[in-house]
């Protein structure tokens, strides 16, 4: 019964290990919307499969608003990489709201000798194929998005490969053995910040208020927007009104300047979207990666045979 939601605890989500930045912000929202709602909000992990157990468990539980994920862009990716999934990121979900995104910034080696974007797009056309970049994930929306901008400015690096995280690709972006990486803000602050690496662009609609000098890649490729997201689902079949009221808490929740500062250190920027613009932009977010997806997949298949 909407009218009495929430009357006994609910179970939140997440699809990645406890520390985890899904983890962390689903923690910090959970603590306090459990006191807006007056009922104990519990945060349980399942993590696997780039999120996409969570998500299938969600999608199968009771459609009464006690059962919600925290989504993420790694669901969108995933989907579009691996189609044969059993559920339906768009179709099976309710959303609720948009939590945060945070920010990809693309930096290179300071030998590399570029400043800007149209600087590193030049020398790429220069030396097709030689220079390098990290990826820390096939598949991840780093790597997506490394993809995206090579075909929007219509060049060929070279890629190399990660599976220690970013940790690993950072050390060697330090030592300038790979020339470029694109990664999230939080992996990247420190080292723009010490001057140890040279930012190039973020990937963000905005420059960021912490780094305001950074120019966007928009600014050189017009509509570029590529970055991490979380977004509360419920799944579909959830009454509305549960749904609405879950949704005004949680945009009253991400308003409080103590849950804007906690995650603002995970290098989030909050855009508080109603319920149908969520959809909108999930949507728009399957229409960009799914065919960069598919070229990932089909380039990987003609690879291993």
């Amino acid at each position: 019964n909407a009218a009495d939601y929430p009357n006994k605890p609910i179970h939140l989500i997440v699809g990645f290990i406890p520390g985890s930045s899904a983890d962390i912000t689903a923690r910090v929202l959970g603590n306090r919307m459990s006191q807006l709602l007056g009922q104990q909000i519990v945060v349980e992990n399942k993590p696997g499969a780039g999120s996409s157990l969570a998500a299938e468990y969600v999608a199968r539980s009771p459609k009464d608003g006690y059962t919600l994920f925290i989504g993420s862009s790694a669901n969108i990716t995933n989907a579009a990489i691996n189609p044969k999934l059993s559920f339906d990121m768009v179709k099976d979900f309710a959303p609720v709201a948009l939590v945060n995104s945070t920010a990809v910034i693309l930096v290179a080696h300071p030998s590399v000798g570029v400043s800007s974007l149209k600087e590193l797009i030049a020398l790429a056309k220069q030396k097709p194929g030689e220079l390098s970049y990290a990826t820390t994930g096939r598949g991840r929306i780093t790597h997506l998005t490394m993809e995206l901008l090579q075909d929007r400015a219509g060049i060929k690096m070279q890629m190399i490969p990660y599976t220690g995280g970013p940790a690993a690709a950072m050390a060697d972006l330090a030592t300038g053995r790979v020339a470029v990486v694109l990664e999230g803000y939080s992996g990247l602050a420190g080292g723009l910040n010490g001057g140890a690496i040279k930012g190039i662009a973020v990937a963000s609609h905005n420059r960021l208020d912490d780094f305001k000098d950074l120019a966007t890649v928009a600014e050189t490729l017009p509509g570029f927007f590529a970055g991490g997201w979380n977004v509360l689902l419920a799944p579909v079949g959830t009454p509305d009104a549960i749904i609405q009221k879950a949704s005004a808490d949680l945009r009253k929740a991400l308003d409080e300047a103590e849950v804007k500062a906690k995650l603002g250190a995970l290098g989030a920027y909050l855009h508080p979207m109603t319920p149908t613009e969520v959809v909108a932009f999930a949507e728009e977010q399957q229409r960009t990666w799914r065919p960069v997806a598919e070229r990932i997949a089909k380039q990987a298949a003609e690879q291993s045979k």
